[in-house]
């Protein structure tokens, strides 16, 4: 890892690449679970590219045949304009010899300023995949979260990602709908995940973090989350209504109360045959205790 005075993010999968900030923040910065801004005290930012640059360079002179992979951080790496993106890769390329891919989170909205010969070119340069929050299908509920993007516009996003041939790896949130809309958003949210059809979808689960607006609502008794054994129904939802090709669905963050790791569609039985039994006993010893959850 590049030293940052930011707090730097990354998927749990990128543990092991070079990561290499070359923004920092989100240019969204509005979803209303999510405590990054607070927490990084920062607004959204573009690095200079003489930084990002020397910092190739100084990492190349020591580790230049041990690189395989990077990831572009920071919350929103394909911000940064496509020239810019062009330029640090290609060098990147000319840096690691044994580089095999790169990797950056992207929102949707700036995954749509990107053309599909734009996506496709980034691919080319070894763009291998991108980590994007799609959190819930319900129209209500994008807009409520403030995610910056219907619903129409989040599954072009994803399609056009997978039509460069660029690898998909797709967030979605349980819980964000609260009790009142937990059916619907589970509902929803397997319809999406089914017209975006990614190759790979994490399933967090909800924490309301002091300081974010969702953690405001439930104060005030507007919002009211779900039991832990009602994440688990969502998650049951979700898995039995999505209609997905060939993905690695996963519930296995932190946050999660149920560790799960399936390939759907060819483990969908024995992944519902579990949470089946987890959910007709409700025993709170099968479930990750409550301090061992973390973001």
């Amino acid at each position: 890892m590049i030293e940052s005075r930011f707090i730097s993010i990354r998927p749990p999968s990128e543990a092991n690449s070079l990561l290499l900030p070359i923004t920092y923040g989100c240019s969204n910065n509005k979803c209303i679970f999510c405590n990054y801004s607070l927490a990084s005290a920062i607004r959204f930012q573009l690095r200079p590219m003489e930084d990002i640059l020397a910092d190739i360079d100084r990492v190349a002179r020591s580790y230049a045949w041990s690189v395989d992979r990077v990831f572009l951080q920071d919350g929103d790496a394909l911000a940064f304009s496509y020239a810019g993106l062009v330029q640090i890769v290609e060098q990147l390329n000319a840096k690691f010899p044994n580089l095999e891919r790169i990797a950056s989170y992207a929102t949707p909205r700036d995954i749509l300023r990107r053309s599909p010969e734009e996506l496709e070119r980034l691919r080319q340069l070894k763009l291998g995949i991108l980590y994007m929050g799609v959190e819930t299908g319900d129209e209500y509920l994008l807009k409520k979260i403030r995610k910056g993007v219907d619903r129409a516009e989040m599954v072009e996003a994803g399609i056009r990602v997978k039509g460069a041939g660029i690898t998909l790896s797709a967030t979605i949130l349980l819980g964000l709908g609260g009790v009142v809309g937990s059916e619907r958003h589970a509902q929803e949210t397997a319809r999406i995940l089914t017209d975006i059809d990614p190759d790979f979808v994490g399933a967090l689960t909800l924490m309301l973090e002091p300081g974010t607006a969702i953690h405001d609502e439930w104060r005030q008794g507007i919002f009211q989350p779900l039991s832990p054994f009602q994440y688990l129904e969502e998650l049951k939802t979700i898995i039995a209504e999505s209609d997905l090709s060939n993905c690695f669905f996963t519930s296995n963050h932190a946050s999660n109360y149920l560790p799960l790791r399936v390939r759907l569609p060819s483990e969908k039985e024995r992944a519902l045959k579990l949470l089946d039994e987890v959910l007709a006993r409700k025993d709170p010893n099968m479930l990750r205790p409550e301090f061992f959850r973390a973001l």
